[in-house]
């Protein structure tokens, strides 16, 4: 994958769509042992997470969290819940101002920051070890990448 940052210079902060548009590159370019976990995911990205996902994840404030894999489950995948045989997709929900944040802390390279949250997020999503995270971001960056966590 390509980490140069198209998004270095920017005068303002980056918008859900500068950060969807990341997303979805990043997406794009996991390594296919992933891609047979999650098929075809969705990237939304909003400001923070919603009044449910604060509760139910008990967050102290909502630039606690930078982003949460969310699965319809398998009960939709059957077709039976709501209609015309559609599975519903999964999505992972990345959270632009606690990702700017950590961004602004870190100096991080934006794209590599997204590609981060959203293999830990699919890794915590589908019960891997933070081994097996270190690998795949290995695996896309190189063994130069740091090993953080980014939840």
């Amino acid at each position: 994958m390509d980490t140069k940052a198209i998004y270095v210079g920017y005068t303002v902060p980056p918008s859900l769509e500068d950060i969807e548009e990341i997303a979805e590159t990043v997406i794009d370019a996991l390594p296919s042992g992933l891609h047979k976990h999650i098929g075809k995911l969705k990237a939304v990205v909003e400001d923070f997470p919603d009044a449910f996902i604060e509760q139910e994840l008990e967050l102290e404030t909502p630039f606690d969290l930078l982003g949460c894999y969310q699965s319809p489950g398998p009960a939709c995948s059957s077709g039976h819940m709501g209609g015309a045989g559609k599975k519903k997709q999964d999505a992972i929900y990345l959270y632009r101002r606690p990702i700017l944040d950590a961004w602004a802390d870190t100096g991080e390279d934006l794209t590599r920051l997204v590609n981060r949250v959203i293999l830990q997020e699919i890794g915590h999503h589908f019960g891997f070890s933070q081994d097996d995270i270190d690998l795949y971001e290995e695996d896309m960056f190189g063994a130069t990448a740091p090993v953080t966590g980014a939840g």
